[in-house]
């Protein structure tokens, strides 16, 4: 399979990788600046200077590139803030939006073109952007844009499935990566393996719908 992974550099991204290449699939790493583990992994093809907030050149680094087309395309790249009703930093809420919310939908759009009949979009979100699943409170940056790429991502499966684009909302676990201080309940491998299981064993009837990595559903 051709795969394509962005926000590849580190954590989850750099797991994906890894199974990938193990499992002899052609992976496509796609970050801003790769880490010495991400260039020692034998990806297929390494692109830097990969911005995601950027559509205009997200475009052009893809046009000059001899792609294929891809079989799966996994989003990963996102940031994490912190901000509580008594420092709700605005700054920080639109930082998240842009790179949370916005930038996976320009990622789909530079990727329309390598996306064929039976393609497959997997976007990493969070269950911290369920509605339904929200017992804590604060968080709200990371909560509010999370939320919307859920939405967002259910406008992609309704405007790609005339082209036979199956797009998946994935969570992945309480990671431990450097985004959770490395506190969390599960490794970036195990992780990995789950959303490739995941968003293989998911297709157009399901395009719309947001699962937890261990493969079970999750409620809005």
């Amino acid at each position: 399979m051709n795969v394509a992974v962005v926000g590849a550099n580190r954590g989850i991204g750099l797991a994906l990788c890894q199974q990938l290449v193990a499992r002899n699939d052609n992976v496509f790493a796609f970050c801003r600046k790769a880490s010495p583990e991400l260039k020692d992994q034998g990806v297929t093809l390494l692109t830097e200077n990969f911005d995601v907030t950027d559509s205009q050149k997200l475009s052009a680094v893809l046009e000059n590139q001899n792609l294929p087309t891809f079989d799966i395309l996994f989003h990963v790249a996102g940031i994490m803030r912190s901000e509580s009703l008594e420092d709700f930093n605005l700054e920080t809420l639109r930082e998240q939006f842009e790179v949370n919310a916005m930038a996976p939908v320009l990622s789909v759009r530079a990727f329309l073109p390598f996306l064929k009949e039976g393609s497959k979009v997997g976007f990493l979100t969070s269950r911290m952007g369920s509605v339904a699943d929200n017992s804590s409170g604060g968080m709200y940056g990371y909560r509010m844009s999370k939320a919307a790429l859920n939405m967002a991502g259910v406008n992609l499966a309704h405007d790609l499935k005339p082209r036979g684009v199956t797009v998946l909302l994935l969570h992945p676990g309480y990671v431990q990566t450097d985004m959770t201080g490395h506190r969390g309940m599960i490794t970036p491998e195990q992780s990995a393996q789950g959303l490739i299981e995941v968003v293989e064993n998911k297709g157009l009837t399901e395009s719309g719908t947001f699962w937890h990595v261990n493969g079970e559903q999750l409620p809005w």
